[in-house]
């Protein structure tokens, strides 16, 4: 029989070796320039995360972006946008094409900057000198006065909610010239200077008149423009009657605090709302952002009707996470969600006065649940510096599998230590999934040799031929535990889409370079 230790040596000196030091001060394998400014672009959020400052994020992704070519600057942005769901950072991306290359900001500016608040995101970076500038400049004036003149009067007044810059900050700095009467009485209003009372769209008019006498039905306006006015149920009942599906979904609870309930058929017409798949995906709502609300109402006056919309709403937006087949077959799935401590901080990192209450911890778990909903026969090990099995059924709701994956760990972290207890109990995989920060750090071994995620995976495809190994990270790090190659895929990000390109690598649909050819591969 072969000498088994030295048979180890051997294939730890032929695996690739780890050339970086992880946040948490382990060995890992970096990334290069492309697939970690993709990385930062599906994860980060400019916020402070576990290990980085705001600021540190920031000056990676400046780093990493003028190591890329502009082109495919572009398409990240456009992914991180239209497929990964992020605001600051694509608006980031593009203001720094701005200066890169501005024939391409123009092309692409229209599909990242796709709503108010990336409008004045980009313009506050802009101001910053972050992208490279202090001023907007030509070119970016003229692409935010086209954004300008593809809006109506009234989606203009409802864009006008918001700060730091406000809408009217923006008109300011552009010196729109309006082309029609009412749009000129509009920007008058709206940066507080003389205009033409008559000739203010019909909607700004009912919105003061509502102002003055509080008297007929509540205007359909944006509720920020309302909650100053002291409101009354029967004002909040109409608001509930005629809200936007996410302005429902984060206004729950205000909702059962002003009676909105207590209304005959308001409990089934919110409910009915929020499980509308069109309205669901209309939304292009996050599923961890269902997770938040659900959680919110546990303990409230809001109807266990409503909470139970929630949870189907949660169904209908995980839909896109796929059953994984590879010819024909129904592919051996295992789920690593990471439960250590670091999995605690808020998965769009701190932030003064709007930190989300979700951590990645919940995420991870998420997106565990989701896969085991799609593949009932996937099994989950959680791990934080050593493994934990955790019943599950898959026929419960996404959100109660999650909430039980959630409540367990707390302790350091080795992403190694599920690998080797599947290679200890000779486990059959076909994909591995893991959800992790991929800070590990308890298993870490000296950069120059390999990672032990890495030496426990060679063992495990050595025993299963055509497994593949899929790592999901929830943080904005630029190394991994596992190295890029044939049958190992790093993608970025939170939102459900990303179960897209696991499909398309567990198919065998990509090439080498995975998810950075996933990226490449965006129309611009």
């Amino acid at each position: 029989m072969a000498n088994k230790s030295l048979f180890e040596s051997l294939v730890g000196r032929l695996l690739p070796k780890a050339d970086a030091i992880d946040e948490a001060g382990g060995s890992a394998h970096a990334f290069g320039p492309e697939h970690a400014l993709a990385q930062l672009a599906a994860t980060g959020c400019l916020n402070a995360t576990y290990y980085a400052s705001a600021d540190t994020q920031l000056a990676k992704v400046v780093e990493l972006a003028s190591k890329v070519e502009p082109l495919f600057l572009a398409k990240t942005a456009i992914h991180a946008r239209e497929k990964g769901l992020m605001k600051d950072m694509p608006a980031l991306l593009v203001a720094m094409l701005s200066v890169r290359s501005p024939e391409l900001f123009a092309r692409v500016f229209d599909r990242v900057i796709d709503d108010p608040k990336m409008l004045r995101t980009f313009v506050q970076i802009m101001r910053s000198g972050q992208a490279g500038r202090k001023s907007l400049g030509t070119r970016p004036k003229k692409q935010i006065l086209g954004w300008l003149d593809k809006r109506t009067d009234e989606q203009l007044f409802r864009a006008s909610v918001g700060d730091a810059p406000s809408l009217a900050d923006v008109l300011k700095m552009v010196h729109s010239k309006p082309a029609t009467d009412s749009r000129r009485a509009l920007y008058g209003y709206l940066v507080g200077k003389d205009h033409v009372a008559n000739d203010l769209p019909p909607l700004v008019t009912q919105f003061e008149q509502y102002k003055k006498d509080k008297k007929g039905d509540v205007p359909d306006v944006p509720f920020q423009l309302l909650t100053s006015l002291s409101l009354g149920g029967a004002e909040w009942t109409a608001i509930a009657r005629h809200a936007s599906w996410q302005m429902t979904r984060m206004n729950l609870n205000t909702f059962a605090r002003h009676g909105v309930f207590e209304v005959s058929g308001l409990t089934e017409l919110v409910a009915a709302r929020l499980r509308d798949p069109k309205a669901i995906a209309r939304a292009r709502v996050l599923p961890y952002q269902l997770l938040v609300a659900y959680l919110a109402t546990r303990g409230t006056e809001v109807p266990a009707q409503v909470a139970e919309a929630l949870q189907d709403a949660m169904e209908h937006a995980t839909r896109n996470v796929p059953t994984f087949t590879a010819d024909g077959r129904e592919l051996k799935v295992w789920v690593l969600p990471d439960v250590s401590g670091s999995m605690s901080s808020p998965v769009t990192g701190f932030r003064k006065g709007s930190t989300t209450k979700v951590r990645c911890v919940d995420v991870a778990a998420l997106v565990a649940a989701t896969v085991l909903r799609q593949n009932p026969s996937a099994e989950v090990i959680c791990f934080d510096d050593a493994p934990k099995r955790v019943a599950l059924n898959a026929r419960d709701s996404v959100i109660t599998n999650a909430q039980r994956l959630a409540a367990v760990g707390g302790g350091g972290t080795s992403t190694s230590v599920p690998l080797a207890l599947m290679n200890a109990k000779k486990a059959k995989a076909d994909l591995v999934i893991y959800v992790s920060d991929n800070q590990s750090w308890v298993d870490s071994r000296a950069v120059g040799t390999s990672t032990q995620t890495m030496i426990e995976w060679n063992k495990l495809v050595a025993r299963n031929p055509g497994a593949k190994l899929v790592c999901i990270d929830l943080t904005p790090y630029a190394h991994t535990q596992a190295k890029e190659r044939a049958d190992i895929l790093n993608v970025g990000g939170f939102s459900d889409r990303v179960f897209e390109v696991i499909s398309a690598f567990a198919m065998g649909g990509l090439d080498q370079g995975h998810w950075v050819s996933a990226i490449g591969a965006t129309n611009v």
